[in-house]
């Protein structure tokens, strides 16, 4: 892995990883203990709120009004085989762009958190609610930041293919 003229090792991407993972985990904890559930405190009024939210759906929302039984078994499964792919690639091949390292680290960390949530709790904490006026973006977590950014930088390298 070259990033301006250096190496970059996998030690660095698996930080990367850790550093998301740890974040996310931190102020998912945060929220919880800080404001009740469906609870709202206005950041930038009009603009930007934390709101925390349980989803025991997958990203977006999507799946969470299904009463099915097996849905969190499949999420649990559909996120542990994926990031078991992600992790495999970034294993195997050690002369990744910096942009495929950084931006595969960050899928590994976010997915890992949200995937240990769901074991654990059958959800994740979503507590990120941006909105202008009466148009609301989901409310989304770190983690799920982590990941679109990842994607962004993968999406990035591929069209760049440096």
């Amino acid at each position: 892995m070259v990033f301006a003229g250096r190496n970059i090792s996998r030690a660095f991407y698996a930080v990367i990883a850790l550093v998301v993972f740890a974040g996310d985990q931190v102020t998912k904890r945060i929220i919880e203990s800080s404001i009740p559930e469906r609870g709202t405190v206005t950041v930038i009024p009009g603009l930007f709120s934390l709101t925390n939210v349980k989803n025991v759906g997958a990203a977006f929302g999507l799946f969470a009004d299904s009463p099915a039984a097996w849905k969190t078994g499949l999420l649990i499964l559909a996120s542990a085989g994926l990031l078991g792919a992600v992790a495999s690639i970034v294993w195997r091949n050690p002369k990744l762009s910096w942009k495929a390292g950084v931006g595969l680290s960050l899928i590994m960390g976010g997915a890992f958190s949200n995937l240990i949530d769901r074991i654990r709790a059958g959800r994740v904490v979503d507590f990120l609610d941006f909105y202008l006026r009466s148009y609301h973006w989901y409310t989304f977590n770190l983690a799920d930041s982590a990941i679109v950014i990842g994607a962004g930088l993968l999406i990035i390298q591929v069209i760049s293919s440096d």
